[in-house]
């Protein structure tokens, strides 16, 4: 028997690596002689760094970079096994998590060490790029980054703006003299499952500013200078940067990834999927177990169970999907590849004691073992 695990973490709980550990045992104690493949996977958000280094046999690379309220924090990227590919999460440079909630205010907040990261790995001697997008703390644009990377952005004394995104107000031109000439040979592609506009009432400030930090009428002016940004860079560089599907996402980061560094915007998990290279994976498996921390009408959208079991059905190879928490939206989700969703809690517990590791783990061997009892009986 060859049980393909391909599961997102359980956010808050358990890593995909250590969930596909108890997974595993799970199997092995009625399945001893199986075959088990394991493939941690994620979306483009938190864990994608840990999904494509562990399926490709990469490493870890940490980097002194700028944070997002502008002080020196420590964060890591990865290096695939190929040795020339790079994996970066906005989140370690300028995510909400890195900013107390006293401190939360996208004026000030700035993406300059996403830049920083990518030079360190451009140093490395990588030229392509997997960048995960989503829980970024700011709302500049990507102008931080890109100044990083050499694009200077003027005021009208022709001098460089500063850091966060109160400082578009004073941009008038854009300098592109001195921008890192490696970044010609790099190529990005970039985890982006939303696609709202730069600006405007879908875009960055308003659907994603309030979370930051910004107050109503924040909104409105991070919104105004985010579309002066917009025609700035349309007038002096010919690049129309509203109109890019995606453009809004992890406060315009997409928009500087893509209107500036030429990179390709991709749903997330088909992305990871394609890196994992899941579908080669697939041959001969006779179960395919997925999951994440909870199933429901948002797995529908795009999540990683709901790939891996699409892909999985293209095969018509059974999936089994575990989580904490099963909801009554996750009917759907059988005609979408997910031959049976079962919830791992076993009894009633606390959200505290649901969420520890150690139950979770334990809580997912278990569920498992009896699940492949069954099997063993069913096949006789």
């Amino acid at each position: 028997m060859k049980v393909l695990i391909a599961i997102d973490s359980f956010k808050g709980s358990i890593s995909s690596l250590e969930g596909s550990k108890a997974i595993a045992l799970g199997i092995k104690e009625v399945y001893p002689a199986a075959e088990i493949v394991t493939l941690p996977l994620a979306d483009g958000g938190e864990g994608t760094v840990e999904a494509l280094v562990r399926a490709t046999g990469g490493r870890l690379v940490k980097k002194e970079v700028t944070g997002p309220l502008q002080e020196k924090i420590q964060a890591a990227y990865g290096i695939l096994g190929d040795q020339k590919t790079a994996v970066i999460e906005v989140a370690e440079a300028c995510g909400l998590p890195l900013v107390p909630l006293e401190k939360r205010n996208p004026f000030y907040t700035t993406t300059y060490g996403v830049g920083e990261l990518i030079l360190d790995a451009m140093d490395h001697g990588c030229r392509e790029f997997v960048i995960g997008l989503g829980g970024s703390a700011t709302n500049d644009a990507g102008v931080g980054m890109l100044q990083a990377l050499g694009y200077r952005f003027l005021d009208n004394m022709q001098e460089t703006v500063g850091l966060g995104a109160k400082e578009l107000s004073r941009i008038v031109t854009i300098d592109v003299s001195q921008v890192t000439p490696l970044l010609k040979q790099c190529y990005f592609r970039v985890a982006c499952d939303v696609n709202n506009p730069l600006y405007g009432p879908d875009g960055a400030s308003h659907i994603f500013g309030p979370q930051k930090g910004a107050t109503p009428e924040m909104v409105e002016e991070l919104d105004l200078w985010v579309k002066q940004l917009a025609e700035i860079t349309l007038k002096e560089l010919n690049v129309d940067i509203q109109s890019i599907a995606g453009a809004g996402a992890a406060g315009g980061l997409g928009a500087a990834f893509s209107g500036f560094l030429g990179a390709h915007l991709e749903s997330g998990i088909n992305l990871i999927l394609d890196m994992v290279q899941m579908e080669k994976h697939l041959e001969g498996a006779d179960f395919v177990i997925t999951g994440e921390g909870k199933i429901d009408g948002q797995t529908s959208r795009g999540k990683a169970p709901l790939g891996a079991a699409k892909l999985a059905q293209n095969h018509q190879i059974p999936v089994i999907a575990l989580a904490g928490s099963v909801t009554d939206e996750t009917n759907a989700l059988h005609s979408l590849g997910m031959t049976s969703i079962f919830s791992i809690i076993s009894s009633p517990l606390s959200l505290e004691k649901a969420m520890d590791p150690k139950v979770t783990f334990n809580q997912l061997q278990m569920t498992v073992n009896q699940i492949f009892r069954l099997i063993q009986v069913l096949k006789g």
